[in-house]
């Protein structure tokens, strides 16, 4: 069943809507919390909560791509339950990681008077990585978005450890310097 279906049983409220978007993104959602979260229960619980929060949010959203509508939700569930759990403020896991290694180059702030900035410096990292080619745009977001180890990410790309560290290292680096041209930073 294709996303516009999908999306269109949603806003039937029809019960059907949550079977197909397990059967479709199940997989999917639970490898982005597992990879957050490093913890199947928790993972599982996330993916629940994103079919819940999609059931509620779509008579109000029309999202014209499932997978990267229901992966934010899932991956912001993910994060909230890591934070909670206290991982963040130890820095322990891989989640905090490489979150630590993007706070060197973007700071974060609570400041309301940012979000508009906020907004446009996220613009603007998503025209950088659609800029990259596209194997250093996925090493990227696995690190960055799936949060997923270093091994890892160097195991399914077929690259040595030292190869992905290093492609990561200066990719976040090319960012640092374009986001200081910009004056973003």
């Amino acid at each position: 069943m294709e996303d516009a279906q999908i999306v269109d049983l949603y806003w039937q409220r029809s019960d059907s809507a949550i079977e197909h978007t397990a059967a479709r993104y199940g997989g999917y959602l639970r490898t982005v919390a597992r990879s957050i979260l490093q913890d199947e229960r928790d993972a599982e619980e996330c993916v629940n909560d994103t079919y819940l929060a999609a059931w509620n949010s779509m008579p109000d959203n029309r999202p014209a791509a499932l997978a990267p509508y229901l992966g934010r939700i899932d991956r912001n569930f993910a994060l909230t339950r890591l934070e909670a759990r206290g991982a963040l403020k130890r820095g322990g896991g891989t989640a905090a990681a490489s979150l630590d290694e993007l706070a060197e180059v973007v700071a974060g702030s609570e400041d309301p008077q940012r979000t508009v900035e906020a907004r446009e410096l996220s613009a603007y990292i998503s025209a950088f990585l659609r800029a990259l080619p596209k194997e250093e745009r996925e090493v990227f977001t696995a690190r960055y978005w799936y949060m997923l180890p270093v091994n890892e990410i160097a195991g399914r790309f077929g690259y040595t450890r030292a190869r992905t560290a290093g492609m990561l290292h200066r990719t976040r680096g090319k960012l640092r310097a374009a986001l200081k041209k910009e004056g973003l930073l």
